[in-house]
């Protein structure tokens, strides 16, 4: 049997899965481990240095159980925070997710965009560095939601989510005036699962920028080749959970291996 690449996928919850499913179309012959780590979501309420200290460790732990040839933190917080460490403590090739501002600035005519993220992302020193260095005179709107990441995951869990609660988390990103806003930045993988609900509850039509498909390219160009043989696809939740009967239903197409054991 021929190795292919191992292809880890890493986020806080269920996000990261908007990013896995474009890297598998990019990468439909590796092998993958999707990890949640749902034990310590959601990483916005907790603060730079204990989010560190909890990804740094159990990301060796899980560069040692399977042994990936690639990493990807797919996830705006984690990334922010955590891949300095990361790259300077394992060997490891690593692909983090950072906000799309420089392509939104690009695609905008009326030169506003909103960024619509986690609380932290959006206060985060590299954030607002993206935006110095890429903002290209645009009018940039930061918009922090503490609230919609649950809301997607209740989603996709098949939970009833009212356009109600989602409604008002947009509803700060929708800049009226002679020049309203024309661009939305999704800045959390959490918030792509709701894009139809998005799309849907804006009071005018915008452009929505989501960052997974060039995170799929830059990861099919670095995962080249493996030593492993192709395995099926596996999801480990952190805290040893298994997947709700909706969510698993919702997986299957992507999953042949739902993993039990707790990690870290």
């Amino acid at each position: 049997m021929s190795s292919v690449p191992t292809i880890l996928v890493f986020d806080s919850g269920l996000g990261g899965l908007t990013v896995f499913r474009e890297i598998v179309k990019a990468r439909p012959d590796a092998s993958y481990i999707y990890v949640a780590d749902d034990a310590f979501f959601p990483y916005g309420q907790h603060d730079e240095a204990t989010v560190i200290g909890r990804v740094v460790p159990l990301m060796g732990e899980l560069i040692a159980a399977h042994a990936p040839d690639v990493v990807v933190i797919a996830c705006n917080t984690a990334s922010t925070l955590v891949l300095p460490n990361l790259r300077s403590t394992y060997q490891v090739p690593f692909v983090g997710t950072v906000p799309a501002i420089k392509p939104a600035c690009s695609a905008s005519k009326t030169h506003r965009v909103s960024v619509l993220g986690t609380s932290g992302t959006v206060r985060r020193e590299y954030t607002k560095a993206l935006i110095r260095d890429f903002g290209q005179g645009c009018e940039i709107n930061l918009v922090g939601s503490a609230k919609l990441a649950a809301l997607a995951e209740s989603a996709l869990n098949g939970e009833d989510v009212a356009d109600a609660a989602i409604a008002v988390e947009i509803a700060p990103c929708f800049l009226d005036g002679p020049a309203r806003t024309d661009t939305v930045v999704l800045a959390c993988t959490h918030y792509p699962l709701l894009l139809e609900r998005f799309v849907t509850l804006a009071p005018w039509p915008v452009d929505w920028i989501d960052p997974a498909p060039a995170i799929a390219r830059r990861t099919a160009d670095l995962a080249r080749g493996g030593s492993q043989p192709r395995r099926p696809a596996r999801f480990i939740f952190t805290s040893g959970a298994r997947p709700s009967p909706a969510l698993a239903r919702a997986l299957a197409p992507l999953f042949t291996d739902f993993g039990a054991r707790a990690v870290a």
